[in-house]
């Protein structure tokens, strides 16, 4: 696929799911199976300056006319599997929710309402049709939600710090984890919140990102990969990031009723990710 451009596109965290290719339709798995053995992958930035070249004409093209045929892919043991982009899919999905990032004026600027209204359109008689859809990739803007930290462990914790000068490799900071130990992390996280406190925005967070996962085969990978987000982060913090570790020992504490050892925990995060939304709001 050919890129739009060299220039890296910040500042999106991502959750992906890699299913072996057993978990698709026949057709679609010979698709896959085809599509795993090119020598020219893309990358997520890839992806990204597909999306935003959309949003060059005039007017924009708020979602593509067809779905991706691309995907992530990977091997597990042994097993290939791949992550489908779904593109359109998850361009109908985020067109819905940025009446809650942005005041209507500076909506109606990015993309007008009447290309709003006519993607909404599609995305209803297309939902008639495939009822069950579902993206194997959620994407977070200027953050990693907290709840998506539950799903793996600081022993999973993938850091490279990239090179220097034009050209270099981005730093990577990312997690893996099977699908059994995330779907086990999100049921113990869960039982400890629900003891501890009431009914709130982390909570129903954990249950919606929990229903999701089980939408998924059991053999499946789940990556937590803080993509573009490495360039909104100095080197120092990222390279010291343990958020991971620090979800795990706060929910830990609230298990065991310590209240104190919960509240350092929340601490440091809010501490760590304060730069980060001070930046968001700078832009």
């Amino acid at each position: 696929m050919p890129k739009v451009s060299s220039v890296i596109v910040p500042y999106a965290a991502y959750l992906r799911v890699y299913e072996p290719l057993a978990a698709f339709p026949e057709e679609e798995r010979g698709h896959w199976s085809r599509y795993a053995r090119r020598t020219d992958l893309p990358s997520y930035q890839d992806e990204l300056r597909r999306s935003l070249a959309d949003l060059l004409p005039t007017p924009p093209v708020a979602v593509p006319v067809h779905e991706s045929a691309d995907a992530f892919v990977t091997e597990v043991d042994g097993v290939v599997c791949v992550c489908p982009w779904r593109t359109r899919l998850r361009g109908w999905q985020a067109l819905g929710e940025l009446a809650e990032d942005f005041p209507e004026p500076v909506l109606d600027a990015l993309l007008p309402p009447v290309v709003r209204r006519e993607s909404a359109q599609d995305y209803e008689r297309w939902l008639e049709r495939n009822p069950d859809a579902r993206p194997w990739i959620r994407t977070a803007t200027w953050q990693v939600p907290i709840n998506w930290f539950v799903l793996v462990s600081d022993a999973e914790r993938e850091y490279d710090k990239g090179g220097d000068g034009e050209g270099a490799a981005a730093p990577v900071l990312r997690y893996r984890t099977p699908m059994v130990q995330a779907r086990r992390r999100v049921a113990r996280g869960l039982r400890a919140l629900k003891e501890a406190m009431d009914e709130g925005p982390l909570i129903d967070g954990l249950v919606d990102v929990g229903r999701w996962l089980e939408e998924f085969h059991p053999r499946s990978l789940v990556e937590l990969d803080y993509g573009g987000l490495v360039h909104a982060l100095p080197a120092g913090e990222l390279e010291n990031d343990h958020s991971a570790a620090d979800v795990a020992e706060g929910i830990e504490a609230l298990r065991h009723g310590d209240g104190a050892t919960a509240g350092a925990a929340y601490g440091r995060l809010v501490e760590r990710w304060r730069a980060v939304r001070d930046r968001r709001s700078a832009n």
